[in-house]
């Protein structure tokens, strides 16, 4: 009798400490990339440590590669609390955030560093804040440069585009490969690999990290290092889920937030950015630089798509105009 006694005990004391180890809040984590990817590490290992930091009572649960909600859908979805937390492109989410992605414009960003930099402060100014009244914005950050790149074709000036297929990042590169004679076509980075396999597409237009997180260069051959796009990214969350926190898991919350998580994120970005042009190296693919020919060629292509999309956004009484030119000033302050 005594031995039941004991392990009953026992067994009722190690129920007990689980609960109390339990977390208070699980807040289900939403992003597109791979589970395998440094860039899931990077949110893994930002997740463990608000954990550690709340003692156990935020537990940040994630759903890598589309598992929880498409990648096209995630802001939305969080929004509407089919999940708590997302990490998401801008411009998956169409026409939504025009005055955040002038950050994506061609030539605005050098490196993730000071283009998270840059986006990060037009956040905190209030130049842009206003695009997400809807969510809680946890931090805002922004890749490296977007190049091009092909399976058969070089592609060096402006017109070797011409009737080529190529993947739309942006509504900016959209028109700009429009306006070249080219086919763009749009779709989230995740459905690159198999669009390529399948002969939908000749080219893609994406930064470094992304031909390596989604295994690209396994397809592609020709590297163009042109300066295209960069991408905005934004972490948040449900409003109301983040309201109804105790103000001390908010502040923990809040700790995590803000231009030094941005920075934290973003250097994960440029570090792949790295890797990935090493990768494509030893595989034998070919690296295009701009000759300066071609730098001539591209300068009024691109300056033109600059103009046309501020223009379109000042026509539909969107200030453009005045944060593009906070956005240059900014890059002075943010470096290279």
């Amino acid at each position: 009798m005594k031995l039941k006694t004991l392990v009953a005990m026992g067994s009722a004391l190690a129920a007990f400490s689980m609960s109390t180890l339990a977390a208070d809040v699980t807040l289900r984590f939403a992003h597109p990339w791979p589970a395998n990817s440094a860039i899931h590490q990077g949110f893994a290992e930002w997740g463990k440590m608000i954990n550690e930091d709340s003692q156990g009572r935020i537990d940040i649960e994630l759903y890598p590669s589309q598992t929880l909600v498409k990648a096209g859908a995630s802001y939305d979805a969080v929004v509407n609390n089919i999940a708590d937390m997302t990490a998401t492109v801008q411009g998956y989410t169409a026409n939504r955030f025009p005055l955040s992605q002038i950050v994506e414009l061609p030539g605005m960003v050098n490196s993730g560093s000071q283009g998270s930099c840059l986006l990060q402060k037009l956040y905190d100014e209030g130049q842009v804040s206003s695009e997400y009244d809807d969510s809680h914005v946890l931090f805002v950050y922004t890749n490296g440069p977007g190049q091009l790149h092909s399976r058969d074709k070089e592609m060096l000036y402006p017109d070797d585009l011409k009737g080529m297929r190529i993947r739309r990042p942006t509504v900016a590169v959209g028109t700009l490969l429009e306006n070249l004679g080219a086919q763009p076509v749009g779709m989230p980075a995740p459905e690159i690999y198999q669009s390529l396999q399948r002969d939908v597409i000749d080219g893609v237009a994406i930064s470094w990290d992304g031909t390596k997180v989604f295994r690209l260069n396994e397809l592609v051959n020709y590297h163009t290092q042109v300066n295209l796009y960069s991408l905005a990214f934004v972490v948040t969350m449900n409003k109301n889920v983040y309201a109804k926190l105790p103000d001390d898991l908010k502040a923990v919350l809040d700790k995590y937030s803000g231009a030094k998580w941005s920075q934290y994120m973003t250097a994960i970005f440029d570090n792949l950015d790295k890797e990935s042009m090493k990768e494509a190296v030893e595989m034998g693919d070919k690296l295009i630089p701009l000759t300066d020919d071609a730098r001539k060629a591209w300068e009024p292509v691109l300056g033109e798509i600059t103009e046309q999309y501020i223009n379109d956004l000042e026509a539909k009484g969107i200030p453009a105009r005045k944060v593009y030119e906070r956005a240059v000033e900014l890059k002075e302050v943010c470096g290279v």
